[in-house]
């Protein structure tokens, strides 16, 4: 694999969103980038509340702390060269404490933070009972976002649609433009004809971010569904961890059951092939050039 780049390479995501759509997989770990990164994906999402699932063992409910997704991004960037856009949750606290997790998000690797408007604590964006705090206030983080970054870029969204309705949802995101977030994201739409008004009210004023959640309240489109639509940047925030907690539940059945992985072995890595994935052989090569004489 690659060695991790030194920046945070807000200019390739840039220079990838340029050529949209930019089909973005979410990741919680360093062996979920380095594993993306092999399959060749341009750049990667740190979910929040893959974070709260692999992590904490908790729904998306706000337990996370900034520190905690700042040690994921680091070791995440240690691992790979991707841009990678972190979920910035609500910015862990008023302007001025959005101005902390920007730098240190900043440090640690982002190449661009989603930051959103929902009231502390937060819900992942597609459970009900949301709160929201005033629309001025987010554009007053916004900008002390942009004021504290130094090349990573801001996506401001917007969890109104649930709370507010799909009219201020749109108004609320024309004012995070006005304010200079460098995407939008309306989370939650419910529809086509609201992934469609998204579009229209944005195109060629502001690249536009869209969220795939499997079982959430937006309809599931591939990337170049919603690329033609007009969206610049789609993830697939949760996948992964699904996926995963899927296949964990069966070998751990399959184990409690068995008594032995044997059962299991045609759906798993076994050892040599683990560590071809994670490129032993090459670091250890790569230490033996420092060895002394």
């Amino acid at each position: 694999m690659p060695a991790p780049s030194p920046t945070t390479c807000p200019d390739d995501l840039l220079h990838l969103l340029r050529t949209p759509p930019l089909l973005v997989p979410g990741v919680h770990d360093a062996l979920s980038a380095a594993m993306a990164e092999q399959a060749g994906f341009k750049a990667v999402y740190l979910s929040g509340a893959a974070v709260a699932y692999t992590r904490l063992g908790s729904p998306d409910i706000g337990l996370v702390a900034m520190t905690e997704m700042a040690d994921v991004l680091a070791r995440i960037r240690e691992r790979v060269a991707l841009p990678i856009v972190i979920d910035g949750d609500t910015g862990f606290g008023n302007a001025i404490g959005v101005q902390r997790t920007v730098r240190a998000f900043e440090r640690a690797g982002a190449s661009a933070i989603q930051i959103e408007d929902q009231a502390f604590p937060k819900r992942c964006g597609h459970l009900r009972q949301k709160s929201l705090i005033p629309a001025a206030e987010m554009a007053g983080k916004i900008r002390a976002a942009l004021d504290a970054r130094d090349e990573t870029l801001i996506i401001a969204r917007t969890d109104a649609i649930g709370v507010e309705g799909f009219a201020a949802a749109l108004d609320r995101a024309e004012l995070y433009r006005e304010a200079g977030a460098d995407l939008i994201f309306v989370e939650g739409p419910e529809s086509d004809e609201q992934l469609a008004a998204i579009v229209e009210r944005f195109a060629g004023q502001v690249p536009l971010m869209a969220n795939m959640v499997e079982g959430g309240t937006t309809p599931i489109h591939t990337a170049a569904e919603l690329g033609a639509m007009g969206f610049s940047l789609v993830i697939f925030p949760g996948g992964l961890v699904r996926a995963l907690s899927w296949a964990a539940q069966r070998y751990f059945a399959s184990l409690a059951e068995h008594g032995t992985t044997d059962p299991f072995r045609d759906r798993m890595f076994n050892f040599t092939e683990l560590n071809q994935l994670l490129g032993t052989d090459a670091i250890l090569a790569k230490g033996k050039l420092y060895d002394g004489v």
